[in-house]
């Protein structure tokens, strides 16, 4: 799975959370204690689409995406209702080296048509979208013969924060969140693997629920306001130094995760994003 190269604005159509109170605030809390306190506030969606794409490059511009893979998830049940995986038909794959898909692959003769078909009667099913790099995967969809996506994205990589006792990074990889929680690796870098590893996260996740309603909470971007003797506290919360605030360090947070992130932090306008 590529790593993020564009910045990207969630947009939630669930529950606005209402203002954190002062003890909700305080700086110690641990982000299981968020997710406690943010569970009843906003609305935990029934349905997730796990998605993933595999592409013959990072940019939409140049490159294709050459397969779909995608899981309907049902929260309440942990089970996997449905799954679909497709590969699209190109010319030439420069990441072939990576995903391990050769073009002549994809130009067998396979239903992909259907499959597509398939695809969007689960994207109609889902209540939320899920990729675990959702600025990297949301830009491929309305391109050539993928359709437009019109419901809310939760990355699982940037948006949830994942219990302490895992001793995840703040955002971890598939491969590591996987192996936090017992899930076997046995490949990498096809669409539908990937998939099944986040459902069969999810389905070990006992504050799945809680996870999810604060994931899913309206988030902007702050900047870091820390001195160059402080940058590792920024880098160990997840912060990006030069991506996308040029010489700072910013993320994407909630406002309840900047009341707790434990150092200062500032909205950054769009104007400076």
């Amino acid at each position: 799975m590529a790593q993020p190269t564009h910045r990207w604005q969630q947009t939630s159509l669930l529950s606005v959370v209402p203002a954190a109170t002062a003890a909700e605030a305080k700086a110690e809390a641990e982000p299981a204690e968020l997710a406690e306190a943010t569970s009843s506030a906003v609305a935990c969606p029934n349905r997730l689409l796990i998605l993933d794409t595999e592409t013959t490059g990072l940019d939409p511009a140049q490159h294709h995406c050459i397969e779909v893979g995608a899981v309907l998830f049902d929260v309440t049940h942990r089970a996997v209702l449905s799954q679909v995986s497709f590969l699209l038909p190109c010319l030439s794959n420069d990441a072939e080296a990576i995903n391990g898909i050769p073009a002549a692959v994809s130009r067998l003769d396979q239903p992909w048509r259907q499959a597509l078909d398939l695809f969007n009667s689960l994207v109609a099913a889902a209540d939320v979208l899920v990729a675990h790099n959702v600025p990297f995967d949301r830009q491929w969809f309305g391109r050539g013969p993928l359709p437009a996506l019109g419901k809310p994205w939760l990355c699982s990589m940037e948006d949830l924060r994942w219990p302490a006792e895992r001793h995840l990074r703040a955002t971890p990889s598939v491969r590591d969140l996987a192996l936090a929680y017992g899930v076997p690796v046995w490949a990498a870098h096809r669409a539908l693997t990937d998939c099944i590893y986040l459902a069969q996260v999810f389905e070990r996740c006992d504050d799945l629920e809680a996870l999810l309603a604060a994931g899913l909470e309206p988030r902007q971007l702050y900047r870091a306001q820390l001195s160059y003797d402080e940058r590792h506290r920024a880098r160990q919360a997840g912060f990006r130094w030069n991506d996308p605030i040029p010489k700072a360090w910013s993320r994407r947070l909630s406002e309840r995760e900047a009341a707790v992130v434990g150092f200062p932090v500032a909205p950054v306008t769009a104007e400076c994003a």
